[in-house]
């Protein structure tokens, strides 16, 4: 899950602490606290870790996820390809069928 690496970063800073005494005190490697510094990236294990030492919740240092955009529109004007042969296959027929009736 997406963290803030700055604030993380910051709140070790502020604390004192060096990479590697976060990393003792969450029990995760030296490698998994410079990741997360550096690409703000970390597991769930980790992030709870993190929120134990620094004494904070989760919710302050992980970013929410955007909300898939196609959830949220309530309209939706784009016709799937295989709709569209459909209505005109239909369509077709009916225009079809009506000639077919007329010319009789």
């Amino acid at each position: 899950m997406d963290v803030n690496a700055k604030k993380i970063k910051e709140l070790r800073t502020a604390n004192g602490l060096t990479q590697q005494h976060l990393a003792d005190a969450c029990a995760i490697s030296l490698r998994t606290v410079q990741r997360v510094e550096r690409y703000g990236n970390a597991s769930q294990d980790t992030v709870l870790g993190l929120s134990s030492v620094f004494e904070i919740t989760q919710a302050e240092i992980v970013i929410p996820e955007a909300l898939d955009e196609s959830l949220l529109d309530d309209e939706d004007n784009s016709f799937n390809p295989n709709m569209q042969i459909l209505f005109a296959g239909l369509f077709g027929a009916m225009v079809g069928a009506l000639i077919m009736f007329l010319v009789k």
